[in-house]
């Protein structure tokens, strides 16, 4: 769940949450703020690269955290203020497998005082200021101990980990 995009500020941070999100093994982003380029950037590298990956632009955050607590899901919100990644991922990953739904919240703006009352977990990626991609990066790498790299995205094009140069191979039709 982004929450605060700002559509003129934030589209190129946003995007990269969620191509992070996407790579990094979740199954989708849901934006606060309605942006259907976004929509089709994100959509246009699943097609491409393969994957499921769901995008949802105009949700009410509130609502959402909301619903998602009802219906049993845990909530992780990254933010500086909270307790450290590594102190309290067992207890994410515990309640998580509990649940089986697990919603990572990152903020554009000051996020608002109801994400930390509704979050399970406030979650520090560290202390310091830095980049909402990076602290997802960690997070999620983290949450499923590297094995989203060798996840097969069975997409139209694949990257080829090559020592030099760009290999990018194409899907044979079929």
């Amino acid at each position: 769940m982004r929450i605060g995009h700002r559509p003129e500020r934030d589209k190129r941070i946003t995007t990269h949450v969620g191509l992070v999100g996407r790579a990094f093994g979740a199954s989708g982003i849901m934006i606060d703020t309605p942006d259907e380029k976004i929509e089709k950037t994100l959509h246009a590298v699943s097609r491409n690269f393969g994957g499921r990956f769901s995008v949802k632009t105009g949700v009410k955050w509130l609502p959402e955290m909301r619903k998602w607590k009802r219906e049993g899901g845990a909530i992780a919100h990254l933010t500086m203020y909270g307790e450290r990644l590594d102190d309290v991922m067992p207890h994410i990953l515990e309640r998580a497998k509990e649940s089986k739904n697990l919603m990572v919240v990152v903020g554009a703006e000051k996020v608002p005082k109801e994400v930390y009352n509704l979050a399970d977990f406030n979650v520090a990626v560290g202390n310091q200021p830095h980049s909402e991609v990076a602290a997802l990066a960690m997070f999620l790498d983290r949450y499923f101990s590297g094995k989203q790299f060798t996840k097969n995205f069975k997409g139209n094009k694949t990257i080829v980990p090559c020592e030099r140069g760009k290999k990018v191979i194409k899907a044979e039709k079929a």
